[in-house]
């Protein structure tokens, strides 16, 4: 249920409709706007048929949610979340460009890549830590030492920086030296860790799962929502098809359905959802004239000398090219290259 309470609805109202919600055993969620406050309820609104909301003076309608995921869908929040990623706003009328090795392989491997991708425009850094391979045979990261590097050249070149968690043990480390937390396609319904990251404040990228569906993902955000966390962007990294002609199938869509049904940033994932390096570019762009709110795209700075994606990573000067072709096309569309 989302109960929308009137202009100067007190503090101690407020509270007692608070203390009301929680005595029927369900949890009341504050969403505070700039023209109203929003109190949302999870959980069995039957709970509550006993309580004629409407006629409350300072309750200006109170309305039932009818999808399974609440704090991430529209009913309750119309307006586009806008989420501070280390000051690079993700979202509304901004369009981001996330990029950076799929590994951290050395302090000169991530140097020389960060500053190419960042002169090329791209204002957020990726670089994954630990890595949930296929293979137990496969590069698996570089662990806490990748974190150090990770962290130290996201602050010499002024990126904040995206690595993925894969365990809850490894929060505290990860949010202490990076920006915000990536959970992967593989972690997508760890509900453990989802939970986890929750009930924090750090900026969550949740990356679409291989064989979810757009609810699944939704009703993963809605973990992290309804825990306090109200910091997650989705991502669409491409879904497992028939198709064999590239690593995954590109759901681009994805994006109009999940910009439709919820107020959460979407980026997209080019170079996961084709897997083809050549192929990149046309992705990237076709994301950005379906209406995402960024892109994430694998940068090395010697992809043939990659430990991991180096198929489907950028070298420099293929990133300064789709820069080049991807500004008209957010201007096209009527968003801000940040």
């Amino acid at each position: 249920m989302i109960i929308v309470l009137k202009p100067g609805t007190s503090i101690e109202t407020t509270k007692e409709l608070i203390a009301t919600i929680e005595a029927k055993g369900l949890k009341p969620v504050m969403l505070e706007g700039t023209q109203r406050n929003v109190i949302a309820v999870i959980g069995d609104e039957r709970a509550l048929q006993s309580i004629n909301f409407e006629s409350h003076p300072d309750i200006e309608k109170a309305t039932p949610v009818l999808t399974p995921y609440k704090l991430v869908s529209r009913e309750i929040y119309p307006a586009n979340t806008v989420i501070d990623v280390g000051g690079v706003a993700v979202g509304g009328n901004n369009f981001v460009v996330i990029a950076g090795p799929c590994s951290v392989e050395s302090y000169a491997q991530m140097t020389e890549t960060a500053a190419a991708v960042r002169e090329a425009g791209a204002r957020l850094l990726r670089g994954g830590v630990f890595k949930p391979r296929s293979s137990p045979y496969a590069f698996q990261g570089l662990g806490v030492d990748g974190l150090g590097i990770l962290s130290q050249v996201s602050r010499e070149q002024s990126m904040p920086a995206f690595t993925e968690v894969m365990e809850v043990k490894d929060l505290d480390m990860v949010e202490e030296q990076g920006a915000a937390f990536q959970i992967g396609a593989r972690n997508m319904k760890n509900t453990r860790l989802l939970t986890a990251v929750g009930q924090r404040k750090t900026p969550v990228l949740l990356k679409r799962g291989m064989a979810a569906t757009i609810d699944d993902l939704l009703l993963a955000a809605e973990y992290i929502l309804c825990e306090g966390n109200p910091n997650v962007i989705l991502c669409e990294r491409g879904i497992s098809t028939f198709e064999t002609s590239t690593r995954n199938t590109l759901d681009l869509n994805a994006i109009p359905v999940l910009k439709e049904k919820t107020h959460l940033p979407v980026i997209v994932d080019p170079s996961h959802g084709i897997g083809v390096r050549r192929w990149v570019t046309p992705m990237a762009l076709a994301a950005a004239a379906a209406g995402a709110d960024g892109i994430m795209v694998e940068v090395h700075n010697s992809p043939k000398d990659a430990l991991s994606d180096g198929h489907q990573s950028l070298h420099p000067d293929e990133f300064v090219a789709l820069m080049k072709a991807l500004r008209p096309v957010v201007a096209a569309v009527g968003r801000e290259l940040v």
